[in-house]
C-alpha cells in the first residue's frame, strides 16, 4: 500500500449474515486508515470496528491523491483499419464494426499505411483486393515495421481455395474469412485476435502479474466452455487461478494488473478481473486473511458468469436496449445463481456476491428488490465495488470515467442505493492505494 496504516487493536465479534465463518478468536490487529481516526464513531465491517470516514472531497490533498487514481487509458473505443479497394464493401464492414470499434477505411494501401502511423490501429482488416500494394505484401510490410509487427490482421477474400488461404496465412495474417460472412463472424474474429495480441503481451509481464492474468483467464474460459452444460467448476481450481492475484493485491502489485487487461476485448473478463480485485483490496484493507480473501477473490471474479450467455451483440449494444434485451442483460443474474448453484463446494457467500451485487439499499435493485437490512456487509461491498468498476470500465458503449469522477456520480446520485459510510471507506481505500 502507499501509505502503511496506523495499527491498532479492535476485538472482532461473530460475523453475523455474511456467514463468513470465522476460525480465529481474540485480539486482532487491524489496519485503520489515518483519516478515518481524526474522526469520532465507528463503521463496523465484517465484524471490525472501524473509525468513521471524512466527507469524501473536501481536502485539496485528497483531490490531489485521487488525481493520481485517473485510468483514462482506453476510454474511447479501439481503432479498427479498413483496407480495401472496394468501397461498397469497406461499408458494410464499416456497418458491421461501428457498434463496437472506432472504424476507419482506406482505398488503397498507401493511404491506410500513412493513417496507421498516426494513428495505430488495435486490428486491421485487410481485403484481397487492396491496392496498389499487393494484399499479402501489404502485410509482409505491416509485419516488418515493429509499430505494427503484433496488431492483429484478419484477410478477407472472395474465394475460399487453399493457395489463398496459405498465402494469406503465410504473409502474417492472424485469420481468414471468405465471402459471403455472417456479420457475428467478423465480429468475432477480430475480438479473437484483439485478444491474443493482448494475451501475449502478458508474457512480457513479471511473474506474479502475467500468473494473476493468466490464471484468471484461464478460469474464466473453462467456465464459459462448460457453463450452458452445466458442468460444475471446482472451487479449488477457482481459488487455485486466484492466489497469484491475492497475492499481487497483498504486495500492492496489482495495478499493471488491471492497466494490462484494459485493452482485453472481452469486457465481461476485464470487469469481473477488476471487481475481484478491487473486493480482494477491500478485504485487505479490513483485515481478511486466508479463505475469506479466497472467497471474495473468487466471487469477484465469478460474479457476472450469467453474461456468457447473452450474445456479443446484445452484451456490448452501442444503442439503447430493447425490453427483451434488457430483460435479457437482468436475466444473467438468474443464470448466475442457476449456475452458481450446481457448483455444490462453492461457499454460500460467493453465490451471495452472484446473486446479490445488483440489488440496492432502497429496494430499487434487481432481481429480487431487496432492501435495508435485508443486504448484509458482503452484498453492499459488492454492489459499491460493482457499480465502480462499471463506471470506470471502457465498453464499446461509453468511455471509461475516471476514478474521482466515478465516485462522485456514486456519492452525490447514489445516496439511498449504496452505502454510504462503506463508500467512503471505499474512497479511502482507492486513495491509500494510489489506485
Amino acid at each position: 500500500m502507499a501509505r502503511e496504516p496506523r495499527r491498532t487493536e479492535v476485538r472482532r465479534p461473530a460475523l453475523e449474515g455474511a456467514g463468513m465463518t470465522d476460525r480465529r478468536s481474540g485480539i486482532l490487529a487491524v489496519g485503520i486508515s489515518t483519516w478515518s481516526t481524526i474522526c469520532k464513531g465507528h463503521i463496523l465491517i465484517m465484524g471490525r470496528s472501524w473509525g468513521s470516514p471524512t466527507r469524501p472531497g473536501r481536502c485539496i490533498h485528497q483531490r490531489k491523491a485521487m488525481a493520481q487514481i485517473d485510468h483514462k487509458t482506453n476510454s474511447r473505443r479501439e481503432l479498427v483499419t479498413v483496407v480495401d479497394a472496394s468501397e461498397s464493401h469497406r461499408r458494410q464492414v464499416e456497418h458491421a464494426l461501428m457498434s463496437f470499434y472506432r472504424i476507419a477505411t482506406y482505398g488503397n494501401t498507401g493511404e491506410a499505411m500513412a493513417a496507421m502511423h498516426k494513428s495505430p490501429p488495435c486490428a486491421i482488416v485487410v481485403d484481397k483486393g487492396a491496392g496498389p500494394l499487393d494484399a499479402f505484401e501489404f502485410i509482409k510490410t505491416l509485419r516488418r515495421n515493429p509499430v505494427f509487427s503484433d496488431v492483429p490482421v484478419v484477410f478477407i477474400s472472395a474465394t475460399d481455395d487453399l493457395v489463398t488461404r496459405e498465402a494469406a496465412m503465410g504473409s502474417g495474417a492472424n485469420s481468414f474469412l471468405a465471402k459471403p460472412y455472417r456479420r457475428s463472424m467478423l465480429i468475432r474474429a477480430i475480438s479473437h485476435e484483439i485478444n491474443k495480441a493482448v494475451e501475449h503481451r502478458w508474457e512480457r509481464l513479471p511473474t506474479l502479474q502475467r500468473n494473476a492474468l493468466v490464471g484468471t483467464m484461464d478460469i474464466f474460459n473453462s467456465v464459459s466452455d462448460v457453463i450452458e452444460s452445466g458442468e460444475p467448476i471446482a472451487y479449488s481450481k477457482v481459488t487455485d487461478a486466484c492466489g497469484p492475484l491475492i497475492e499481487a493485491v497483498g504486495a500492492g502489485q496489482f495495478k499493471m494488473i488491471l492497466s494490462e487487461v484494459r485493452g482485453h476485448d472481452n469486457f465481461s473478463y476485464a470487469h469481473s478481473l477488476g471487481v475481484a480485485t478491487l473486493l480482494l483490496l477491500f478485504g485487505f484493507t479490513i483485515g481478511l486473511k486466508g479463505e475469506e480473501l479466497s472467497l471474495l477473490g473468487s466471487g469477484g471474479l465469478l460474479h457476472d458468469v450469467g453474461k456468457m450467455s447473452i450474445p456479443y451483440e446484445v452484451l456490448n449494444k452501442v444503442g439503447a436496449l430493447s425490453n427483451d434485451e434488457m430483460d435479457l442483460m437482468k436475466g444473467h443474474v438468474t443464470v448466475t445463481n442457476a449456475y452458481l448453484g450446481k457448483c455444490s463446494d462453492l461457499p454460500n457467500n460467493i453465490r451471495m456476491i452472484g446473486s446479490q451485487h445488483h440489488e440496492r439499499l432502497d429496494g430499487s435493485g434487481y432481481p429480487k428488490g431487496l432492501k435495508g437490512e435485508e443486504l448484509n456487509e458482503l452484498a453492499r461491498m459488492s454492489a459499491i465495488v460493482d457499480v465502480f468498476c462499471a463506471l470506470s470500465d471502457r465498453r464499446p458503449y461509453k468511455s471509461a470515467l475516471d476514478s474521482e469522477h466515478a465516485l462522485n456520480i456514486m456519492i452525490e446520485t447514489m445516496t439511498s442505493k449504496l452505502d454510504q459510510q462503506l463508500l467512503s471507506l471505499f474512497r479511502e481505500m482507492l486513495l491509500d492505494s494510489g489506485r
